[in-house]
């Protein structure tokens, strides 16, 4: 630190010293990964996030396929099942993140496509929260059936907010609806 009692340095002593400072490259890397570090971080936080969202959305198509065959081919219907029985059937399909206990079923059945295409309704009000007009009607054979599986994915227990990376969230309580669905006519069974 120079002070008024150094008088032996000069200015042009002191613009060296500034120009070694300023090409002196110590510590350089440690400063650009210092700035690099935070958005890649999110970044790949970002992906994982994506992925786990994705990967839970094909767990439930998967079980929703299979449940939905029971329906098509008529064993549901011959074998009596009614919602409970229905869900304990799909259930036995699902894998991963999803419990077993979130998920809500709405099975309408149409005369055709166009009439099922016109009755659908929206998954969530408009308070954010799923509708509570579900309804199971496996339908008669060749009725047109719409199976709907819907599972509030929570975000928040992932990654927590203060990161960003809420975007993801479709519902009021920060959660992610995920939603699957099939739609077929049901096989002429006996």
């Amino acid at each position: 630190m120079l002070t008024s009692q150094e008088p032996w340095i000069s200015a042009a002593c002191r613009a060296k010293s500034s120009r070694v400072f300023l090409r002196d490259k110590r510590g350089a890397s440690a400063l650009e990964f210092a700035l690099i570090a935070t958005p890649l971080i999110m970044l790949l936080l970002a992906v994982v996030q994506v992925g786990y969202i994705y990967f839970a959305n094909f767990a439930l198509d998967g079980a929703v396929a299979n449940g939905a065959r029971l329906i098509r081919t008529g064993q549901a219907q011959t074998k009596g099942f009614d919602a409970a029985t229905f869900k304990a059937e799909l259930c036995k399909n699902l894998v991963g993140p999803i419990a077993c206990g979130g998920v809500k079923l709405d099975v309408r059945s149409y005369e055709n496509f166009a009439a099922a295409a016109s009755g659908m309704t929206a998954p969530l009000g408009a308070d954010g929260k799923i509708n509570n007009n579900l309804t199971f009607d496996p339908g008669n054979p060749e009725d047109v059936v719409v199976v709907r599986a819907f599972y509030p994915l929570e975000l928040g227990s992932l990654f927590p907010s203060a990161l960003g990376l809420g975007a993801m969230a479709n519902m009021a309580d920060g959660n992610r609806l995920l939603v699957s669905t099939a739609a077929f006519r049901n096989e002429p069974y006996q």
